[in-house]
This record gives C-alpha cells, structure tokens and sequence, in this order.
C-alpha cells in the first residue's frame, strides 16, 4: 500500500470500469487523477483525444472545462476584497453602473415588457452564491429563454467586456436578487467586475494572480498555436441516435481565437495536472502545500478565512428546498462562494460516498472535480462529452476511487 492509502488492486478497478465507456463509444477518452497524502496516487489516459485520427488521450491534453472557470473566477473576487477593492455587501452598480438599467420579470415566464423595479441591488454576494436573478437559456423560461439564446448565442465574439454588459442589461432578470439559487451567466458578470476593477483583462489577472504562482502553464482563456495539438475534440451526443458528433475541433475551434470573450463562467482550458494543482491551494485553505516527503510550500493566494468562506453553505433552508435543474440538489449540499459543499452525506443522491465538507463544481463539458478535507483527497475527471441526459461516469469514477481506500 501507497502512503497515499489505497489497495493497489481495488485502485486498479477504475481502469477496466471507465475503459469499459470507452469501448462502447460512449466517450471518446478519459483523463483521470486522484491525489491523497502529498501524492498522486492514480493517473488514468484512456481512449482517444480525437476519434477520427485516433490520436491517443495523453495526461497533459487540454481540455474545454466550462463551469470548472467559476471558482477561479470566486478566487479572483477574494483577492479583491482582502485588497479592499470590493466588499460583499455594497451594490455592485457602484462598479458596473450599467446594472442601475436593469428591471426584473413580473413572473418567470411573462413577456419581456411585464417587469418589476429591484426591490434591493444586486451585491457581489448575489454574485458568488448566485443569487443575482440571471439565468441561462437553458435554465430561463418562455421568451426570457428564447432572448437568452439570441443575445448570448454568439458572445464568444463579443471581446469588449463593457459591450458584453450593454447586451447583459438589454434583458430582465429572473427573479429578484437574492431572492434564490438560479444558475446563469451570473459569474460572468462577476468576472467582467473583476477585470473593470483591477484595470486588467480577466486573462492577465488569473495569469499572474493564479495560475503563474500556483504553476499551472497550461491554463488559460486561450489555446496558443504551439498547443493546439493538444486540444481535445470536444463531442455532442445526438438524442436519437446516441452518437457522438464532433461539436468544436481543434484546427477550427473558437478556443485558439484570442479575440473572444474572457467568460469568467466558463471560458478557461486547462490540463488535469494543472486544475489538481488549483483544487490542492483550495484544500490547503489557501496555499498550495508541498508535495507528500517536500517541505516547499507556494505562495498564500487567499487567507484560511477567505477559503473557509468559499467552503461554507450561504443558502437559507427556504432556498435549498428549491430544485435546481429538476433535481433536488441542495438536499445533501449547501452553495458557497463558488462552491457546492456536502453538509448531509446521507442525503446524495449522485455521489454517494463524498464525506462532509467535501467541495468542487463541475463542467458542462464533463469535467468534475471534488475535494475531500476528511480523506485529505482530490479526484479530477476529465472528458469532452456534451448531452442531454445525465451521465454516470464521473460518479463511478468517484465510487471505485472510495472504495479504494485502505488506511
């Protein structure tokens, strides 16, 4: 047995389960880790990164890991506040005064033009937690959905982040802030505030704020040409047919384009390796500790507060009997800056073996990560997959991974 506390041949389970995707062509590849104790002590490539060249999958393919952005982008909001540049409470229109036009729907599903005043301004509290009233096109309702698609259909190319806010402030919100959990384009929002703030592009602050003193090269709002050879091609799977089509290439992908938006809520490409080392700086409470028998350790990003907050549920109990996505999601978990986190282990109805505290937020793209304060172990999980219908994979990868433990 490894110090890192795993039998060998229960670790060893997870190849031949996952593989087993891959075969049946449900996933082109697969890249997993898992960490404990200072170390890795499992390191999975499986299957392919594009599956008309056959090019293998490889441990330092880079991958498209939509949501994964947004507790980057909580990161960068802390560091602001520790600086006393921003504060939870104030109106965040004292920053972006393009919110002051803002108006919300007179119920879910009315017309464009039944709308209501604020009753109270959106904070950068509403922001962290989501609770600031915006939606996606897929999680808004009758016209509200169908203006969300048509304005944001094409924001990729909507450089100017000031420009992105004028089509923001074009549309009502959801709901009132504060009112609920609604998830949205909420933490671009926040990450347009922190680039107006800092006087700095989204980009350049997680670049020298983040990634360069965490060590993570590999990550960023764009794919230089000396790395597009290792892009994965990013799939959709067809309903009907149950196929996997390719949705975004790397010769043609909007990924290599540096004139594209920075989204703060889903913009970031990133190895496996590298968001492992993000997640051990938010385990570590804000530093990244050195590995398993090395006494080095990074530089502090955040206070042990600051994480600590990241890791706390900011939900009322009034607000996590609401379904997100049709499912009961806050049964077993609360929501804090960022961060979903397991407050009742005996309520998961998905990962059903993470221990209390245990915190991370997944990708639309399939990517997931969690990390487990009382295992002192972090799983990252990567793949290109988009469908319709929920897939089980990343939670077998979570089970077998537990199941592992021996020490």
């Amino acid at each position: 047995m490894s110090k890192a506390g795993f039998a060998p041949e229960r670790l060893a389970r997870l190849t031949g389960a996952l593989q087993r995707f891959v075969d049946s062509g449900d996933v082109a590849g697969i890249v997993t880790l898992a960490w404990r104790h200072g170390e890795i002590a499992h390191a999975d490539t499986l299957g392919w990164r594009d599956l008309d060249t056959q090019t293998p999958m490889t441990r330092d393919t880079l991958f498209r890991i939509a949501s994964m952005t947004k507790p980057v982008t909580s990161v960068a909001a802390l560091m602001l506040i520790e600086e006393g540049r921003l504060d939870f409470d104030s109106a965040v229109s004292k920053w972006l005064p393009e919110l002051n036009k803002l108006a919300v729907l007179a119920t879910p599903d009315a017309p464009l033009d039944r709308t209501e005043p604020l009753a109270a301004p959106i904070t950068l509290l509403d922001l962290l937690t989501h609770r600031a009233g915006f939606a996606y096109h897929f999680t808004a309702e009758g016209a509200l959905a169908d203006a969300y698609e048509k304005v944001f259909n094409g924001f990729d190319v909507m450089v100017d982040p000031a420009r992105w806010l004028e089509h923001v402030v074009e549309l009502p919100l959801m709901y009132q802030p504060g009112a609920r959990w609604h998830y949205g384009i909420t933490t671009d929002v926040l990450g347009v505030l922190i680039q107006r703030v800092a006087d700095m592009s989204l980009d350049d602050f997680f670049r020298t704020r983040i990634f360069e003193p965490l060590g993570m090269p590999d990550t960023g709002f764009v794919v230089p040409q000396e790395k597009v050879g290792r892009l994965s091609t990013s799939y959709v799977v067809d309903t009907a047919s149950r196929r996997q089509a390719p949705e975004d290439h790397p010769a043609t992908s909007r990924w290599i384009d540096p004139a594209r938006f920075q989204s703060g809520g889903g913009g970031l490409v990133s190895t496996a390796d590298d968001y492992l080392r993000f997640a051990r700086m938010l385990l570590g409470r804000g530093r990244l500790q050195g590995d398993a028998g090395e006494r080095m350790r990074g530089p502090r990003l955040l206070s042990h507060k600051s994480i600590d907050l990241m890791r706390s549920n900011f939900l009322s109990a009034e607000q996590r009997r609401i379904p997100a996505f049709g499912y009961p999601v806050w049964a077993s978990q609360g929501f804090g800056l960022g961060l979903a986190i397991v407050d009742d282990a005996a309520r998961q109805l998905r990962a059903g073996y993470r221990s209390p505290g245990t915190f991370g937020w997944p990708g639309a793209l399939g990517t997931s990560w969690f990390a487990d304060p009382v295992e002192d172990m972090i799983g990252i999980f990567m793949i290109q997959r988009r469908a319709e219908e929920p897939f089980p994979m990343a939670q077998q990868f979570e089970h077998l991974l537990y199941d592992a433990i021996d020490d």
